[in-house]
């Protein structure tokens, strides 16, 4: 029985309402079992959760006097999406030119975090960074931030009287970079776990250790980060592995006992639920089952490969060895802040391998697919009852030429694949977090 409280505030919004239970995939003919799906839906937040969700019919008796009713008529309304793989501080360097990810790191990426020394700085990318995530209807992100400590509080203070929910972690690195961003082993483990105890479960912000990728850090660094890890089995782990083949040489040189650059991490047991790897083009047969078998999570990032010519992410492989991916931006070498260019994107890697993504899969990944990899389904990426309400309001007119697709469109998974193939930032008409409204879109 649902019971709506007189003394907490409930709110109620009717629309088209979707969201997933499980995953869809190109063999499915019929999604009735993955998805749940009211073309005219009705919305019940009360105390920053989801009290009730379905027909509008059968639920709009629970709307008694004093509960207002927002109507999004012809929109749809969807769980937030899920970034798992985004750099905060790389916002104002996106789309700088480099032929390869190494001279990229050395000539934009350092360079610019270490402006981020600067609190005035990096307060104010904060904000921007995370208006840009809310405007393109990204109410989750696992964020790299810099080797700054203290430009790390910044960004989970931001996020923090937002009421938004955040994964991010203080990059690690002490070796191979600039002074400039250096740590050492000792410093870069103090600080974290000092971050670990302040902001992990504090409101709705968590913590990830975020050793860089391999080659900037030690194995001293790598077996102390590993040692945090056992001592802290709820955070997460975020990192790089096996971008671009430059990279992965490079790694192989650095560490010339690991059978290869996934091993590197396995070795310091750094592999597990919770930790997400980005990339992960250049992976064998063996990796891939490892990370299957740990349980850990590759964040598939189309943009950036496309943008830095990394390489392709196998979906497929990925598939057939049943190893979790996520998609993620990885802005700034990520050239969009939109999932929806991400979902556009990741499409076209996967048709280039032959593969097949149907719309409803590429939405499940950045939604509830997402989620359930984090280890947070049924407190994000969903719209069933309990959950955080956080969820996005979908233009599926919101340009003339998406208008006039959509008006075509005989399906569900139609009108998803002309948004996922044609809409951006502007299909955002509204972003809620924890039942707040933290985004309107300007007509």
């Amino acid at each position: 029985m649902i019971t709506v409280s007189t003394h907490t505030t409930t709110q109620a919004f009717r629309a088209a309402l979707l969201y997933f239970h499980q995953q869809p995939s190109a063999q499915h003919k019929q999604y009735q079992d993955c998805i749940t799906y009211h073309s005219d839906g009705l919305l019940l937040v009360q105390a920053g959760k989801v009290l009730a969700c379905g027909d509008y019919s059968s639920l709009q008796h629970l709307l008694t006097d004093g509960i207002p009713l927002t109507r999004f008529d012809n929109k749809l309304l969807m769980p937030g999406f899920i970034d798992s793989h985004i750099h905060f501080p790389q916002t104002e360097m996106i789309a700088s030119p480099a032929p390869d990810l190494l001279p990229w790191l050395e000539n934009y990426t350092f360079p610019t975090e270490n402006r981020f020394s600067d609190p005035i700085h990096a307060a104010e990318i904060s904000e921007f960074f995370l208006d840009e995530l809310l405007r393109n209807g990204t109410t989750t992100a696992m964020v790299y931030c810099t080797s700054h400590k203290e430009a790390t509080n910044t960004f989970f203070e931001a996020s923090h009287r937002r009421n938004l929910r955040m994964i991010a972690g203080k990059v690690l690195m002490d070796r191979n970079c600039p002074d400039y961003l250096q740590d050492t082993a000792e410093n870069g483990a103090r600080d974290s776990e000092a971050l670990i105890q302040h902001w992990h479960g504090t409101g709705r912000q968590l913590y990830a250790l975020t050793p860089r990728f391999a080659p900037t850090s030690t194995p001293e660094q790598l077996g102390r980060c590993g040692e945090l890890a056992k001592a802290y089995t709820d955070v997460y782990i975020q990192s790089h592995v096996a971008e671009s083949q430059a990279e992965v040489k490079w790694a192989a040189e650095l560490f010339p006992n690991s059978r290869s650059y996934l091993d590197i991490y396995d070795q310091y047991g750094l592999l597990r639920p919770k930790a997400v790897y980005g990339h992960c083009i250049w992976l064998d047969e063996t990796d891939r089952g490892r990370m299957r078998d740990t349980q850990s999570v590759a964040a598939h990032c189309p943009t950036s490969n496309l943008f830095l010519g990394s390489g392709l992410f196998d979906v497929a492989a990925a598939e057939n060895s049943q190893m979790r991916y996520t998609l993620a931006t990885d802005v700034g070498a990520g050239t969009s802040f939109s999932l929806l260019r991400t979902m556009d994107e990741a499409y076209k890697v996967a048709r280039l391998q032959q593969h097949y993504l149907p719309a409803l899969q590429l939405f499940y990944h950045c939604t509830a697919g997402a989620a359930e990899a984090l280890g947070l389904a049924g407190k994000i990426g969903t719209l069933a009852a309990g959950a955080e309400a956080d969820f996005i309001v979908l233009d599926t007119h919101a340009t003339p030429l998406l208008a006039r697709r959509s008006s075509t469109a005989n399906s569900l998974e139609e009108l998803l694949f002309a948004v996922a193939l044609l809409g951006d930032d502007r299909c955002i008409y509204a972003t809620y977090a924890a039942g707040a409204c933290v985004h309107q879109r300007a007509e």
